[in-house]
């Protein structure tokens, strides 16, 4: 059901809400709900004078409700895991695109790809001091990265993004700062690409008579925040992606400041529009590019592996001695070329169980991999 409120609701407004009941109606109508807590989506009207709020509880009631633009300031909007988990209340903030290259914070702490999984969040951030138990900032003036893909196989995705929303104001406000890069998940849902998504979320934007990516479109809060998020970052002796630089990329000798404003620019078209749109775009969202690209930590011929002197060539390029990413999943936090690239990902869930590494602390310039419950050993 399709509860909906109002303080300055138009005829079109009202329009959208009467399909969205009927569209309710058809669809709960002929098949099991997969509907769980979600949301809030925060969608702004084309006048710029409202937004329109949609929040899903742990029943899988969904409510909408239409604001004016100067009552959300100060509002707080309660968040929590689809199990009705793990609560915690968010603010609106400015949205501006943070620096790529900054200094490296007393203490850097360095996750991947938590896929929707809030509850594997939660446990990594509070086992190593991130976050305390009400889910607010508590690593003080350094530096929590999370290099990319929150979208996808989860059913916490939205959450997962207003608390790193919400922690990078609070970061700012304690001297820190959280890093979130974007991964290949990101563009491929905003672009419209849902084949790892669970159904909920289509079933939502069903619900609503709506494309999904139009929830965390262009004119949504979370699009634009994601919209202003970086591909790469250097930090001092660091360079951060998501998947990884290879030969092709080197070739194109391009600087961070250009790949993560073009990344930005095609972030919500379509996989036939980016790749139409200019041979770099079509590059940096194809299979050699710095969201896609394994060769740094794949060896097999079908990934073109990365040699140690293009390695050497593109460390030397970027002034930086060691490069971090995630996206492709090992059993462990895993190095490679003698520690100078270094995977983060694992499988979240299952390490989770088990106690193994989950996460990079990077502190005194120690190199420590980390489980949920902290140091494990470090990485020469």
């Amino acid at each position: 059901m399709i509860h909906t409120t109002s303080h300055t609701t138009s005829r079109i407004q009202l329009a959208f809400v009467l399909l969205a009941v009927c569209a309710s109606v058809l669809f709960t109508g002929c098949k099991e709900s997969h509907l769980s807590a979600d949301g809030p989506y925060v969608l702004y009207s084309t006048t710029g004078t409202t937004a329109n709020i949609i929040q899903v509880n742990k029943q899988g009631d969904i409510s909408s409700e239409t604001v004016d633009l100067t009552t959300l300031k100060n509002r707080e909007f309660h968040v929590t895991d689809h199990h009705g988990d793990f609560p915690f209340t968010v603010k609106l903030h400015a949205v501006t695109r943070p620096a790529w290259n900054y200094h490296l914070a007393d203490k850097t702490f360095v996750m991947s790809d938590p896929h929707g999984r809030l509850d594997c969040v939660v446990s990594l951030l509070q086992g190593n001091g991130v976050i305390d138990r009400d889910l607010h900032w508590s690593f003080g003036a350094n530096h929590l990265m999370v290099i990319g893909d929150v979208f996808d196989r989860g059913k916490d995705v939205i959450q997962i993004f207003w608390l790193l929303y919400k922690l990078e104001a609070e970061a700012e406000a304690a001297g820190g700062r959280l890093s979130f890069l974007l991964g290949n998940h990101e563009p491929m849902v905003l672009g419209g690409r849902m084949r790892y998504a669970e159904e909920k979320y289509e079933e939502l934007a069903h619900e609503l008579n709506m494309d999904y990516r139009d929830l965390v479109g262009p004119n949504s809060e979370l699009g634009r925040w994601l919209a202003t998020r970086n591909t790469i970052e250097v930090s001092d002796s660091l360079l951060f992606v998501h998947a990884g630089l290879g030969a092709a990329f080197y070739d194109r000798n391009l600087d961070p400041d250009t790949v993560n404003q073009e990344i930005s620019r095609a972030l919500f078209m379509t996989g036939k529009e980016r790749r139409a749109r200019s041979p770099l775009t079509k590059f940096l969202y194809g299979g050699d590019g710095p969201i896609w690209y394994r060769g740094m930590v794949r060896d097999d011929a079908k990934y073109y592996p990365l040699s140690t002197d293009t390695l050497n060539l593109l460390l030397k390029r970027y002034h930086v001695e060691r490069i971090i990413v995630g996206h492709t999943t090992f059993d462990d936090v895993s190095e490679f070329y003698n520690g100078r690239v270094i995977g983060v990902n694992v499988d979240n869930r299952k390490n989770m169980k088990e106690k193994l590494g989950r996460a990079l602390l990077i502190e005194n310039n120690q190199y420590i991999v980390v489980s949920d419950n902290g140091a494990l050993r470090p990485i020469e």
